[in-house]
């Protein structure tokens, strides 16, 4: 299977590491004009050049966001992929501070929101796109990190893109969702790993029916499935990437 991506403008969000970093490499790699954002701009110098161009932004910033997506131009492919954990570690629900709450909210839920509303108008002109949401287990299941809010942020990004499907399906846009497994992608997934210890690793990756942890460049094939021609009559689906789970 050839996926190609020549001619088409994509945007991808949270592309300074890991993960979106990754996809954003794999749409320029076949032919994508891609547009990325994400907090960090030496990340971003590391990952853009050729036929990416950067730009700072927070997810959460509705006029930022805005901005990005005009200055971006006609969009064919949005991946939402920002958002993460915010650097907080699991507690106990009385413990939760509304700020600790609200950031993982925005950087998750908020953030896909705004982006999809943003290339929504432009989309639905020409009747043809393609949504991509990188959501997670944890928008499915509990959490393996054990965080309330990130739990529930990516519930929330799994319901947005079933209703975005069934809203935005009329136009030909379609909208589905990856959601990953447990991957060594980020500084937060390492302080994961690291924190299960010797004996939790193993029963994580004893509970895989691969026995192995998932990469980025797994998570990347799906989401350039789901962005390609291949995907034309596939929407409101949420594919686990996650190597079975027992």
């Amino acid at each position: 299977m050839i996926v190609d991506f020549k001619g088409r403008r994509a945007i991808v969000t949270g592309a300074d590491h890991g993960i979106g970093r990754c996809i954003a490499r794999g749409l320029a790699d076949r032919g994508a004009d891609a547009w990325i954002c994400g907090l960090d701009a030496a990340s971003l110098a590391e990952t853009s050049g050729g036929r990416m161009q950067a730009r700072v932004v927070d997810v959460a910033d509705k006029a930022a966001v805005q901005r990005f997506v005009a200055e971006a131009g006609a969009v064919d492919v949005l991946v939402n992929n920002a958002g993460g954990v915010a650097g907080q570690a699991n507690r106990p629900i009385e413990e939760v501070t509304h700020d600790a709450l609200m950031a993982i909210i925005d950087a998750n839920a908020i953030g896909t929101f705004n982006f999809c509303q943003a290339v929504a108008p432009v989309m639905k002109a020409r009747r043809a796109g393609r949504i991509v949401n990188i959501s997670s287990g944890a928008g499915l299941r509990p959490s393996l990190t054990g965080i309330q809010a990130y739990t529930m942020a990516k519930h929330a990004v799994v319901g947005l893109t079933k209703q975005l499907a069934l809203e935005l399906g009329p136009f030909g846009i379609t909208v589905n969702s990856v959601a990953p497994g447990f991957v060594r992608s980020n500084p937060s997934t390492e302080r994961q790993w690291e924190a299960y210890g010797p004996e939790g690793q193993k029963r994580l990756v004893e509970n895989i029916h691969l026995r192995r942890l998932g990469t980025a460049e797994d998570i990347m094939h799906a989401a350039l499935f789901f962005a390609s021609d291949y995907a034309s009559w596939v929407s409101g689906e949420i594919l686990q990437v996650n190597g079975g789970r027992a």
